[in-house]
């Protein structure tokens, strides 16, 4: 490039959903709201809890991009997030250096977020459990970041393979990590109720004996079944 690029980019003011819908997610299994999007909205496997006795959340994404080996965009998020919000921070899926650790983490905590999702690496595992904020990331290194940039916030950002937007609902529990768009939250939130309904007749079912889904066992009798 012919000029350095700037320190940090920050786009502090985004369209925020209506806190009751975000409030309707509270506890939604991940799988069930995966399931009233059609199968989609779950980040990469490999983004995990620090620790999955801690890893249930829902709030409100605020992104970050913070360049490999860097972590300022991450305090730039700080900075423009509010109590409940989920910090996102695209770290390209650096895997040499952490981006966060236990005094950030901590820090967050103090903010009042409802949690931190990164594609990259964090370190001090065991003062993030002790912090007791809900972080996602891609495994544990000891290295540490700088703080030199360049990086953006509030801008649109792809994590573990998910586009996520300012303002997005994210939800996470043990098993992973879901992005909610806002412009099918009022869609996802209806749609979800009719999952789960759907999930205690099928719990139900199995506990009676069940052996098959109606559903399979009508694929395997259709003409669709090629049988040798």
């Amino acid at each position: 490039m012919l000029d350095d690029p700037p320190l940090l980019t920050i786009k502090a003011g985004f369209t925020r959903p209506d806190p009751a819908k975000v409030a309707a997610l509270k506890g939604a299994q991940t799988s069930h709201l995966v399931d009233a999007m059609d199968g989609r909205g779950a980040l990469d496997w490999t983004i995990k809890p620090c620790d999955p006795a801690n890893a249930s959340f829902v709030g409100v994404a605020v992104t970050c991009h913070a360049y490999p080996a860097d972590n300022l965009a991450l305090f730039g998020a700080m900075e423009i997030a509010r109590p409940g919000d989920v910090i996102m921070c695209a770290n390209d899926s650096y895997r040499l250096t952490a981006l966060v650790g236990d005094l950030v983490a901590g820090m967050m905590k103090n903010a009042g977020f409802a949690a931190l999702v990164t594609d990259g690496l964090a370190r001090d595992r065991a003062g993030i459990v002790a912090a007791g904020l809900p972080l996602f990331c891609a495994g544990i290194v000891p290295n540490s970041p700088a703080k030199n940039g360049p990086g953006s916030v509030g801008l649109p950002i792809t994590i573990g393979g998910v586009p996520v937007s300012p303002g997005d609902v994210v939800v996470g529990d043990a098993d992973g990590v879901v992005v909610v768009p806002q412009a099918i939250l009022d869609a996802t939130v209806k749609r979800l109720k009719e999952v789960q309904t759907a999930e205690v007749k099928a719990e139900a079912a199995v506990k009676a004996g069940a052996k098959m889904t109606p559903g399979a066992a009508a694929l395997l009798k259709s003409p669709r079944v090629l049988r040798l």
